[in-house]
């Protein structure tokens, strides 16, 4: 079966409180949690200024803290996954004293908010704050899209984003008959670092060679218009995002409509876009997509993700959700790990 995602935040702020009183002898005074998210179209597009529809998800980061009055930070974390050491001490910043990254690696993303968080203001300023941070703190050259569904999330709907405007719109998805399943194929290629910028240095490329701001502003006949001033493989790295653009419009129009097929249908496309276009799939991303578009009840199945290994994510009938995991278990080369989550609210206060 799935692992259940729907969290119980009681106990993971038990847990929290008891890390806190553990390691500063006093009960923490404020609680936030904020939730994972998956994207359900719109890949490789954000950071080209166009459009994506992710959802967030009933997984929880859970913070607690204390302010102090020394102007030192400590940091622990819980998690199992983190590098050592789990504890960590610095001075805040201040105008001639700057954060820089370094290791333990956990805690560079931390860094950078509390480096840039002076400049926050208003909701979408927060969300920049946040991509700034993973631009420069933990070295990935970032879209917006975790950082605003991240905030803006709400339960029973997915985001559609548009990443050149930052205007958002909520698109209803809490039909109970309708579940998202979550595959992670376990496989991290390490392709992934070095091919995420090459992708995106591809995209201004093109994009300057047709005369354009972003790959936002081409449609798919100026791209075939423009195909000689292109390479061959910009050509294909544009074609996905370009068309990819326009899958998520019409995906958000399918949702909003209620028409799952339609939906599934793009989600493959996608896929295939992804796989064969872009390359940034790989075979075992490939095995698992095949795999759950042959069970009865899928509508669609698509990598999702920087790509290269990571996850799948699939829009199916609820009532077939745990046939499809026993097929895509039996079928996939890895060992598979599944999760089922409804549409989630984003990043709250939580009351102690």
């Amino acid at each position: 079966m799935a692992a259940s995602i729907q969290p119980q935040v009681g106990e993971l702020l038990a847990e929290a409180r008891r890390a806190f009183r553990e390691e500063f002898g006093a009960e923490p005074e404020l609680a936030v949690s904020a939730p994972g998210r998956v994207n359900l179209i719109g890949e490789h597009t954000d950071y080209n200024q166009g459009l994506v529809l992710p959802m967030a998800l009933e997984l929880l980061t859970i913070l607690v803290g204390s302010p102090r009055e020394d102007g030192l930070v400590s940091l622990l974390t819980t998690s199992a996954d983190a590098d050592e050491p789990q504890r960590l001490q610095f001075p805040l910043p201040t105008a001639q004293r700057s954060l820089e990254p370094g290791t333990p690696r956990w805690a560079n993303y931390v860094k950078g908010v509390i480096q840039h968080y002076p400049d926050a203001g208003a909701v979408v300023a927060r969300a920049r704050v946040c991509q700034q941070a993973e631009h420069s703190f933990a070295g990935v050259p970032c879209g917006i899209m975790d950082q605003l569904v991240a905030l803006l999330g709400q339960k029973g709907h997915a985001l559609l984003i548009d990443c050149r405007s930052l205007e958002t719109s909520l698109v209803p998805l809490s039909d109970p008959k309708v579940a998202v399943l979550i595959t992670n194929s376990n496989i991290r290629h390490s392709l992934g670092s070095s091919e995420y910028p090459l992708r995106r240095r591809q995209c201004e490329e093109v994009a300057r060679a047709l005369g354009k701001e972003s790959l936002r502003e081409v449609q798919l006949e100026e791209l075939e218009a423009g195909r000689e001033l292109v390479s061959k493989e910009g050509f294909r790295r544009a074609r996905h995002v370009v068309g990819e653009i326009q899958r998520t419009a019409q995906a958000a129009a399918a949702l909003s409509r209620g028409d799952y097929r339609a939906f599934g249908r793009l989600m493959v496309e996608s896929h295939h876009s992804l796989r064969d276009d872009y390359e940034v799939s790989c075979p075992e991303l490939d095995q698992l997509v095949e795999a759950a578009l042959s069970v009865p009840g899928v509508y669609g199945s698509r990598m999702t993700g920087g790509g290269f290994g990571g996850c799948t994510v699939t829009l199916l009938e609820a009532s077939a959700a745990s046939r499809a995991m026993q097929h895509i278990r039996g079928h996939y080369s890895g060992t598979a790990t599944f999760y089922l989550s409804q549409p989630a609210d984003g990043a709250k206060v939580l009351h102690l």
